[in-house]
């Protein structure tokens, strides 16, 4: 069984910063791609940061130059790091990450999703 814990959310005011964290538990063989998306009340969830195995990183405009998302292959954990934040930026961030298990002795991929934490950001 696998599934993603996350950490860090909070309240903080416009400015401020907060970093998330995401450790991936279980049997797992690999992780691929990893990511943050968020999501406000009666809007979809919308992708804010991805990570590739390898390094490479993806964000969306709204928090470009303000988040920096990194993992730590050695703990299966991804971070966020939020600096400058907005009241806008106020939602639940979901981790999500696709990770390959042993599945009667061949390799599937299966995609997981965190239970998701609050930030909520104060003008």
């Amino acid at each position: 069984q696998v599934r993603l814990v996350e950490s860090g959310g909070g309240l903080v005011q416009a400015g401020g910063s907060l970093r998330l964290s995401c450790a991936a538990i279980g049997s797992i063989v690999s992780i691929n791609a990893m990511g943050w998306y968020r999501q406000t009340p009666g809007k979809q969830r919308e992708l804010v940061a991805a990570i590739t195995s390898g390094g490479s990183t993806n964000y969306a405009d709204s928090v470009k130059g303000r988040f920096t998302i990194s993992r730590d292959n050695t703990k299966n954990t991804v971070y966020l790091q939020m600096n400058s934040l907005k009241p806008e930026d106020t939602a639940v961030y979901y981790c999500n990450a696709e990770i390959d298990i042993v599945v009667v002795a061949t390799i599937r991929t299966n995609n997981y999703w965190g239970q998701g934490t609050q930030v909520t950001v104060s003008s």
